[in-house]
């Protein structure tokens, strides 16, 4: 979609759709959208004082401006209660409108930038999140279907801005949203392939194509030999099950900028689990190959960063393979030796994640990187902790890089919640015959799979997101579900690491 900006009253744009707002409640409407309403004849206030148009988020009414304004359509959308506003609901409000006008057949369409007013956001802000939830409602994944959609995408959205000053931060927040939504479709993309298109080494191909996009961006590709001599026996062992050779995929962006603060990205990356031996049962089996949902959110950061040109040394690495039964597959009873030595005996081979996790965050050190952040769809236990859809857990060894994923999840609108680290939680992992075990059980699940990554998260300050209930939309398409969103891959976790690095560098590190 083409992204424009232009100086002028909304009032005044020639357009097929021109999108205003209202905060619910507003009895009276206020700044542009009452110029609009002006305009008009008042049929806006008409249909609030009817009861027919309340501002509720997401809301979205169509009204026709018979020749009274240069554009065809006007359509108010909903912001909610103004005391609750945030860049979520400027996320969610841009969504539906775009997804109206699609449905209507607009073409283009020209907005106000939400929130950049009476909500309080600042103009960059705002104007990102109008991008970002424009280009994440119209989300489609269409790569392997033959038919067209009824309805396509409007080509082209101009946001309005009134004062020609305001107009190069709008340009600027612009730019961000487009760069940071490309990147999340990415992710949902690859999510949403089936297992036999995003394969290990689909993904590792994935990782080249990306590298080549950018002249400081430097991409390596391990495969099983090379895991094998850096003495990667946690992640060889998931490996060895499946006939799909794995990949251990590595990209830098400034690798050759020494002075540069480095950070670690891991995502976990497998791309079908079966549960190995362990075997999962049939119901819903089809939805693991989003098991790779991690190592697709690190894959879309590092596009990120590249296009936003981030002066920091970022390292995404992305362990990726099938964990499948079979002849060679590793067994319940089965010892492990990770890359930093530590023995991990297999209690289930379902618990596959962590183990590719574990050789990561051992090869992460070699970096001597500020922060390490993994990502992973990690366990059943946080979804029942937090809930499906509702956030993400977060664990860490260091207080202030927790406190700069929350300050990013709050300004993102990912949702993360911290969990602790108990000492508890490693009695649990007490084996009979090495030094842990992989899966300590029902209760607690959530919290001895961190405390496991946490013995090879030596040496740096680490933090680890379980995305397990986030990464994949089971909701029906209703008004209670945000319009940013459709069933499938959300790419979650894209949005937030990029706010995330992007205030690093604000903040000087």
């Amino acid at each position: 979609m083409e992204i424009k900006i232009v100086s002028d009253a909304i009032q005044n744009v020639a357009d097929e759709m021109i999108v205003v707002n209202l905060f619910e409640g507003i009895q009276t409407p206020g700044g542009a959208t009452a110029a609009v309403d002006r305009a008009l004849g008042g049929v806006i206030s008409e249909a609030i004082a009817a009861g027919d148009l309340r501002g509720k988020k997401g809301e979205v009414a169509v009204f026709y401006s018979q020749g009274m304004i240069p554009a065809r359509r006007v359509l108010v959308v909903g912001l909610g209660p103004q005391d609750r506003f945030s860049t979520e609901a400027v996320h969610w409000a841009a969504a539906a409108a775009a997804r109206k006008a699609r449905d209507l057949g607009v073409r283009s369409f020209s907005s106000l930038v939400h929130g950049a007013g009476a909500g309080g956001l600042p103009l960059e802000a705002a104007a990102q999140a109008v991008v970002e939830g424009t280009l994440l409602g119209l989300y489609r994944y269409q790569e392997l279907k033959n038919e067209p959609p009824d309805r396509p995408d409007p080509e082209r959205m101009t946001l309005v801005q009134f004062d020609p000053g305001r107009v190069p931060a709008t340009e600027a927040g612009a730019q961000v949203g487009q760069i940071v939504a490309g990147a999340t479709c990415l992710a949902r993309d690859l999510v949403n392939r089936p297992a036999n298109y995003a394969t290990p080494s689909d993904l590792a191909d994935v990782a080249v194509e990306i590298a080549g996009h950018f002249d400081r961006m430097r991409c390596q590709v391990l495969d099983e030999e090379d895991a094998a001599e850096l003495k990667m026996g946690a992640f060889l062992g998931v490996a060895q099950g499946s006939e799909e050779p794995a990949t251990f995929i590595v990209l830098e962006y400034n690798p050759d900028r020494p002075e540069l603060d480095t950070l670690v990205l891991v995502g976990k990356g497998i791309t079908f689990d079966s549960g190995g031996i362990s075997l999962k049962e049939a119901e819903n089996l089809d939805r693991m190959r989003g098991d790779m949902a991690g190592g697709a959110a690190v894959l879309a950061v590092m596009e990120a960063v590249g296009r936003l040109d981030l002066p920091l040394h970022v390292v995404g690495l992305v362990p990726a393979t099938e964990n499948m039964p079979g002849g060679y597959a590793c067994k319940p009873g089965d010892v492990l030796t990770a890359m930093n030595g530590k023995t991990i005996e297999i209690i289930s081979t379902d618990a596959e994640g962590r183990l590719i996790l574990a050789d990561a965050l051992a090869y992460a050190r070699r970096f001597e990187p500020k922060a390490v952040v993994d990502v992973a769809t990690l366990t059943g236990a946080c979804v029942i902790a937090l809930g499906q859809g509702v956030a993400a857990g977060v664990f860490s060894t260091d207080d202030r890089l927790l406190a700069r994923l929350q300050a990013a999840s709050q300004s993102s609108g990912e949702r993360i919640w911290p969990l602790p680290l108990y000492d508890d939680y490693l009695d649990r992992l007490e084996s009979l015959t090495a030094d842990l075990v992989n899966s300590a059980g029902r209760y607690g699940g959530v919290g001895t799979s961190a405390m496991f990554l946490k013995q090879f998260a030596e040496g740096y300050p680490w933090a680890h997101l379980d995305i397990a209930g986030m990464s994949f939309e089971e909701r029906p398409d209703t008004p209670k579900r945000p319009a940013y969103l459709r069933k499938g891959g959300t790419g979650f976790g894209v949005r937030l690491l990029v706010q995330f690095l992007r205030d690093w560098v604000a903040t000087g590190g």
